[in-house]
């Protein structure tokens, strides 16, 4: 972990995974004045609504923080400017291979740049191409989420690509016992979301917190995709009306590219916003049924609000506790 650590420039080597809405200045500041690593999710937001987010960010903590930014934003290179401009010091990258020119824009501004491998030959090819880490992430996670699980990309990843880069494993990681078991495999530190939703400085909704605190794992479900032409990412949500609205919002998409009447690229961007905006009414506004509550299989492992800071102290001791024994 302390290699994982020095490259974050944090305490402990766990990030906070950036959530729309969520991974705002106050949860993110909140991580990393405990030690560990917050990452501001960009997601849909502007040019402008980052600038501030940064800027708020920044009052409230003088530690490191990350950006996320999503690569199918169609404001991307501007985006990459604005991190630039505040010096943040670790862009990441999710959402799909780095456009062109995009991991060059980020690394002239003298940030190091991480991104999502879904895959051992995409790890590869990312490594290849210049990033400084990876997360790999498991399908358990909240959020958009690809079709293997944690610990088999752990196993037939860590081993081959963990000595090149700093790799952070996450998804469906609720205790301490299992960050401890990713650094035995040779992972440099984890990424964490599901468990942070709930800390007393998150500004989820109380109906939102309150959803994940009843919830169990097989509550956190994965989207269906109705049309094989549009390539659609799954997200993992908690159980309720929204999944069926998601499921039409397919349908009428699917409809207007039979029609002509949208570009691929576009109705990818309109998938991507509706869920920006479906995530928005769980979070902000409080609509649990309707809203998107997208959550982690690790779900079941948040029984209550409390202090950033006590969540990350409980997993540090967990880990510290589970690698004694093992006589490390």
């Amino acid at each position: 972990m302390a290699r994982g650590a020095a490259f974050l420039g944090s305490e402990v080597a766990v990030m906070a995974g950036a959530m729309s809405w969520v991974s705002e200045r106050n949860l993110v500041a909140a991580m990393s004045n405990a030690g560990g690593f917050g990452v501001i999710a960009c997601g849909a937001m502007t040019v402008e609504l980052l600038d501030r987010e940064i800027e708020a960010t920044k009052a409230l903590t003088s530690r490191p923080f990350g950006v996320n930014l999503i690569t199918m934003h169609p404001d991307l290179m501007a985006l990459i400017e604005v991190c630039g401009r505040h010096g943040v010091g670790h862009v990441v990258l999710a959402g799909g291979l780095p456009p062109k020119g995009s991991l060059e824009a980020i690394k002239a501004t003298g940030a190091k740049v991480i991104c999502f491998a879904p895959a051992l030959s995409l790890a590869k090819k990312l490594i290849r191409s210049g990033v400084d880490a990876l997360v790999i992430e498991g399908m358990e996670a909240g959020g958009h989420i690809g079709p293997v699980s944690t610990s088999v990309l752990a196993q037939e990843m860590l081993p081959t690509i963990a000595e090149q880069v700093p790799v952070f494993v996450a998804g469906g990681i609720g205790r301490g016992e299992a960050i401890a078991g990713y650094l035995d495999m040779g992972a440099a530190g984890v990424q964490l979301g599901t468990r942070f939703v709930c800390a007393t400085e998150s500004i989820a909704h109380p109906n939102f917190k309150r959803a994940f605190i009843r919830a169990s794992a097989r509550d956190a479900v994965a989207s269906v995709q109705i049309d094989p032409r549009l390539p659609v990412i799954p997200v993992r949500a908690l159980k309720n009306a929204g999944g069926e609205l998601f499921t039409a919002k397919q349908r009428e998409v699917a409809g207007r590219l039979d029609e002509a009447a949208v570009a691929m690229a576009e109705a990818q961007l309109e998938i991507e916003h509706y869920w920006a905006g479906a995530l928005r009414r769980a979070v902000i506004d409080g609509d649990v049924e309707h809203g998107s509550v997208m959550a982690g299989q690790s779900v079941g492992m948040v029984t209550r609000e409390e202090p950033l800071a006590d969540i990350l102290a409980e997993l540090m001791a967990e880990a510290a506790g589970a690698l004694e024994k093992r006589g490390a």
